[in-house]
């Protein structure tokens, strides 16, 4: 028995963990991101998406108030188009202490939504889209977020 705990013990530690596995987004993580418009009429007013390691899903219950949410897997082509997006997660959004930025939609701007998961710790924003409500740090972020809804929308 000792024999076989060490075998599993040995195999977990030296083959189950890499560092650049450690890069890779786990199972459990996630970002959920796209945008609403509240005085909008069509399918384009309210896009949720999330993306995890190897799929891009959508939300079809296109909900205002963002719940609940109904993941769909989207075409795989989809997925090739933002594979890439948590690359450009700020990271100084996570050391933000409110959860809504600006004032997403008062004045028929719209508004971001985002939902990030890492090793089971879940934080989510609603940002304004006028850029001149939030930080700078985000513009850049906002800008390929809006890219991104726009390609998958193509």
């Amino acid at each position: 028995m000792k024999t076989y705990s060490f075998l599993f013990l040995f195999s977990f530690i030296f083959l189950g963990c890499s560092s650049e596995d450690e890069t890779k987004l786990n199972n459990d993580d996630y970002l959920i991101f796209g945008h609403f418009y509240g005085f909008c009429v069509g399918e384009n007013c309210i896009e949720i998406f999330k993306l995890t390691n190897n799929t891009l899903y959508e939300d079809s219950n296109d909900n205002y108030s963002i719940n609940p949410l109904n993941f769909e897997p989207l075409e795989s082509t989809k997925f090739e188009l933002v594979k890439d997006l948590m690359g450009y997660f700020p990271e100084k959004l996570l050391t933000e202490n409110e959860d809504i930025i600006g004032c997403p939609d008062c004045a028929d701007g719209g508004g971001l939504y985002i939902e990030y998961s890492k090793n089971g710790i879940v934080k989510h924003w609603k940002i304004d889209q006028m850029k001149m409500n939030v930080p700078t740090y985000l513009h850049a972020f906002m800008d390929k977020l809006n890219e991104k809804i726009a390609l998958i929308n193509q």
